[in-house]
């Protein structure tokens, strides 16, 4: 990326309104305003320029970025560390089990008491329907309450690394992804994207990667197609705000039980599993009363109806019916690999082959969407620090 094209989305991030990301959270995409999201997508770009180009963003000379992973992670785990460590902060990953939480601990004293020295917090709370985006507003609340005692020098942000409802880094990762495929944000009004469910052997995965893709990319004026089979349905409150953003972006949101529908001629294809949503709120109910005979049950029940859709498989079949037969394969990764990862699973071994390049691609977008977060959130005229930066000229290495 030249220098030249860095400037000028410096100059295009100093136009939009940044205001309202300044000291705050980033927990639902839907919360934020059309030019903040655009900011976000201008910083990671113009951070990406920054190191393509070997020159430091260490904009924090110390401070500490928090990362609380309360599900299994690899791409947002590493992406997130790489994001503080990019940006000048040292990361420390809070393990429930080894913190006095495991003692009783509240939630309230342990935001307090790892935030000393914090200006980010990273949480990834994405198992029970309900209780997810709810701990980190929790969370939130109680690093906010630290604050106004004075007992924080600073009230760190949190940005949300998935919850229950929704995914930002990894949507925004995505968009950024069809971005650069199509040349500009404004080039995906009118492109078709089907956000289709896809057999999985197992049970439970969450639903915050297809509500946070229906709850985003509707508000660029796609053709946003949600497609699974019947009862697998998302939250409800999230297809309200996909209709909601549809209407506003002149775009379409639509559903259909039938997988063959969304990916006849779609621009982009996006097949993965995840568990109902009635099912999860019935598991999340389970868990609570620690009714660990219901969830095997439960579990049982749904691993047998997953297996009643096992044809929902992307295959080249349904890849030859995207637009001239070559529509974009995504994916968030790990995807169930049929003969590869497991025997029957989300996408045919040949099609996953041909777009891996394409799928780690889309992945790398994620540690300069959470550094741009990030750096919206701690710096009041964030286009004047990168514009700074890059004349300062300091090399990342050497």
């Amino acid at each position: 990326m030249e220098r030249q094209h860095i400037e000028e989305n410096i100059e295009h991030l100093g136009r939009l309104a940044t205001e309202g990301l300044y000291m705050a959270d980033f927990l639902l995409t839907w919360e934020k305003t059309d030019e903040e999201i655009a900011a976000v997508f201008t910083v990671a770009e113009i951070l990406r320029g920054l190191r393509r180009n070997n020159l430091s963003a260490r904009f924090f000379d110390s401070g500490l970025a928090i990362s609380i992973f309360r599900d299994n992670s690899t791409r947002t785990r590493f992406s997130f560390a790489s994001a503080a460590n990019f940006l000048g902060l040292a990361l420390q990953d809070l393990e429930e089990g080894k913190s006095q939480m495991a003692h009783g601990e509240t939630v309230r004293e342990t935001a307090n008491m790892v935030s000393f020295m914090a200006d980010v917090i990273g949480i990834r709370d994405d198992r029970y329907i309900g209780r997810g985006n709810a701990y980190m507003r929790e969370v939130a609340a109680a690093v906010q309450q630290g604050y106004d005692d004075g007992i924080l020098e600073q009230r760190p942000t949190l940005v949300n690394l998935q919850c229950d409802i929704d995914h930002p880094t990894q949507t925004m990762s995505d968009t950024l992804h069809l971005i650069n495929r199509f040349d500009g944000l404004e080039n995906l009004r009118g492109k078709k994207i089907a956000m289709s469910w896809a057999y999985s052997p197992s049970y439970g995965k969450p639903l915050s990667v297809p509500q946070g893709v229906v709850g985003l990319m509707t508000r660029f004026g796609m053709d946003v197609v949600l497609a699974h089979p019947p009862g697998y349905d998302i939250i409800p409150a999230v297809e309200k705000v996909a209709v909601e953003n549809a209407q506003g972006s002149g775009g379409t949101f639509r559903k259909t039980n039938r997988m063959e529908e969304a990916f006849e001629d779609a621009d982009v294809v996006y097949p993965k599993s995840w568990a109902p949503f009635a099912a999860m709120e019935k598991r999340t109910a389970l868990y609570g009363k620690g009714d660990m005979d219901g969830i095997k049950a439960l579990e049982k029940e749904l691993l047998a109806q997953n297996s009643e859709f096992k044809d929902w498989e992307c295959t080249e079949e349904h890849m030859q019916k995207t637009r001239g037969g070559n529509g974009l394969f995504m994916h968030c990764l790990p995807a169930d690999i049929t003969g590869v990862s497991c025997r029957e699973g989300e996408v045919a071994a040949s099609v996953f082959e041909r777009y891996r390049a394409s799928l780690y691609a889309q992945a790398g977008y994620k540690p300069y969407i959470a550094a741009a977060m990030i750096l919206l959130a701690r710096f009041e005229e964030p286009a004047s620090k990168l514009l700074h930066r890059l004349r300062e000229g300091r090399r990342r290495i050497g």
